[in-house]
């Protein structure tokens, strides 16, 4: 983060400054004592299990040189405020302005929604957009999912003078989440990937998602651009909410999409190929310019899954705006890796087991998808395994969706179905009432349940799919079972 005074966290907050004012904060903002360094910002923030007030002297002890808390802490230099996680957010919105406008509007932020794919395409475009820059600072991409009002700040907060793009995904599981986030960071680029049912609990129906998703539309700087998708017919519906002066673009495998995907196909190992076309009216003219004025180049994605061709196309269509040429969109796309963990992480064992660990979160959207993943990778000549946990945050739909997935598992001829805990149980029934029976769909109550199972049925050739909601814990198996062959080798 920029070096901030005591006096300046609490001016950008709103808060009561009970320290030095010239107290400096030249480190990172943490909200973990236990990242704690000298010259950090600790924020105590009030938890389910504990409450971060209670850890604020071991930051400080820590080196950490300011608080920002939500009542006086007895000898600690701290601004108080009325709600620690709302001046997080001020203060990550404070800094990206401040810094925006000493900057020249520099760094040009991205930001990413979708009920499916934010953190893969996020992850995409630190990949094609690294290369355009130098520099420790000057490109920053969280690892994984800083994507709620806590994770967006922090990540906000990274910036410093140097840094040229910051690639921000942003989340929402209510109205409003969306705007709130763009209003920290104000996109330059805003990406809509999909309208899905995630979190459909939360927000009631299908239509507040897609009105939730269209904030980020809004959300963009004046002069911005926003990059929808055209194959998904509520995202593209967003087009009617763009403001004039800013830029549309769009990415999808339909003829009309700026940037579009053609010839796909899958390999036996589950990554696409296709040929990236990019319109006239998207990419300057050069010497590989066709006929038509479009842009053609090869791409194949190293990413396991077909799914991530969209996600491909929306990194490529963000990157091209900002200045990537094709062709090196097209190599780097080829040349990009998973950098998040639990999401289509593809272990090949020693004993020839194949795991693939798509933890992290589910929703029916991503479900069919690694499901569908898993079928192509185990062919007609290896057993497919899939290991599935719940599906959360569905609302009244959660039975019909998880009896959904049991039928879809079913019709793909998956030869053995694990089903973990009583939230995903009906996953298991539905397979059931689709034609499953005796031992080719198995219910086990908890995680050691399924180690167990697994650790005794597994054989060379099988290709295993773990995949659940986060908080189903799912992530755990599937650390076991990527190295459960080099541990039981170590333990010989």
């Amino acid at each position: 983060m920029i070096e901030l005074t005591a006096a300046q966290v609490a001016a950008a907050t709103g808060g009561r400054l009970h320290a030095d004012p010239d107290v400096t904060v030249t480190g990172a903002v943490i909200i973990d004592s236990r990242q704690a360094a000298p010259g950090a910002l600790f924020v105590a923030l009030p938890g389910e299990r504990v409450d971060g007030h209670d850890f604020a002297a071991r930051a400080v002890s820590a080196g950490a040189t300011l608080v920002l808390a939500a009542r006086e802490l007895d000898g600690l230099p701290t601004v108080v405020v009325d709600d620690p996680q709302e001046a997080l957010g001020e203060l990550a919105r404070y800094v990206l302005a401040t810094v925006r406008e000493g900057g020249d509007g520099w760094p040009k932020v991205v930001g990413v929604t979708g009920s499916v794919g934010k953190t893969t395409t996020k992850d995409l475009l630190g990949q094609l957009l690294t290369p355009e820059v130098s520099g420790e600072d000057a490109i920053i991409v969280p690892t994984g999912s800083f994507n709620n009002e806590i994770g967006l700040p922090l990540t906000v907060l990274r910036v410093t003078r140097d840094t040229r793009y910051l690639i921000a995904e942003m989340g929402a599981d209510r109205i409003g989440n969306i705007a709130y986030l763009t209003r920290i960071a104000p996109p330059n680029v805003g990406v809509v990937l999909a309208v899905g049912v995630a979190h459909v609990g939360h927000f009631g129906s299908v239509e507040a998602i897609a009105k939730t998703k269209a904030e980020m539309v809004s959300g963009v700087v004046d002069g911005g651009s926003v990059v929808l998708n055209a194959d998904d017919l509520r995202v593209a519906a967003m087009a009617g909410q763009v403001a004039p002066g800013t830029a549309l673009r769009t990415f999808g495998t339909i003829p009309s999409a700026d940037v579009r995907a053609e010839d796909i196909s899958v390999d036996a190992t589950g990554r696409a190929s296709f040929t990236l076309r990019v319109a006239a009216s998207v990419a300057p003219s050069t010497a590989e310019t066709a006929d038509d004025g479009e842009q053609r180049a090869d791409v194949a994605l190293q990413l396991v899954g077909p799914h991530h061709v969209s996600n491909a196309l929306a990194a490529a269509t963000v990157a091209l705006r900002l200045g990537v040429p094709v062709a090196d969109v097209a190599q780097r796309l080829t040349e990009a890796t998973a950098r998040s963990p639990h999401r289509m992480a593809v272990t090949e064992r020693p004993d020839g087991v194949t795991v693939i660990d798509d933890a992290y979160n589910a929703n029916p959207d991503s479900m069919k998808a690694a499901l569908r993943t898993l079928a192509v990778m185990a062919g007609r000549t290896r057993r497919s395994v899939a290991v599935l946990g719940e599906m959360r945050e569905l609302g009244e739909g959660a039975r019909v969706a998880h009896d959904e997935i049991g039928r879809l598992v079913v019709r793909l001829n998956i030869k053995q179905l694990v089903v973990v805990g009583d939230g995903a149980y009906h996953i298991h029934e539905g397979a059931m009432q689709e034609g499953s029976w005796g031992s080719e769909t198995i219910f086990v109550p908890d995680l050691p349940a399924a180690r167990s199972l697994l650790d005794e049925s597994l054989e060379s050739g099988d290709v295993v799919l773990v995949k659940s909601s986060l908080g189903s814990g799912l992530w755990e198996l599937g650390d076991h079972l990527s190295m459960a062959q080099t541990n039981k080798d170590n333990n010989k």
